[in-house]
């Protein structure tokens, strides 16, 4: 499975940004999807999960209610809707694929090369 991540930038605090992630192989509909990002010389940090049947979804206690994480099974895509930026969300950010949706990084097979997000204060 290759993961191509995409939609970063520049945004100023409060706007919106849509972060893509595209899957190379059809099974993309029975693999459960994540988000994560991180900052240099820290950890990576969950940020958002969706189930591979349901569709449940799951965030990060620091974006719940700003992030949406939504799949398009027919296209092989994840998004991830960012609003109401802060400064603090400034990060990598990575898509994630695996049998099942948790927190940990470590549940992750397979990962896309990240997409740098800057939001300026």
């Amino acid at each position: 499975v290759q993961l191509q991540a995409s939609g970063g930038g520049l945004v100023q605090a409060g706007g919106s940004l849509r972060l893509s992630c595209i899957a190379s192989e059809r099974a993309f509909s029975v693999r459960a999807m994540a988000w994560f990002r991180q900052i240099p010389g820290k950890e990576r940090e969950f940020v958002a999960a969706q189930t591979r049947g349901d569709g449940v979804t799951y965030y990060g206690p620091i974006v719940k209610g700003r992030f949406t994480i939504s799949r398009d099974n027919a296209k092989n895509t994840l998004y991830l809707q960012m609003s109401a930026l802060k400064p603090e969300d400034s990060a990598v950010y990575y898509c994630a694929a695996g049998a099942l949706a948790r927190e940990a990084a470590s549940s992750y097979d397979y990962w896309g090369q990240g997409t740098l997000v800057t939001v300026s204060s």
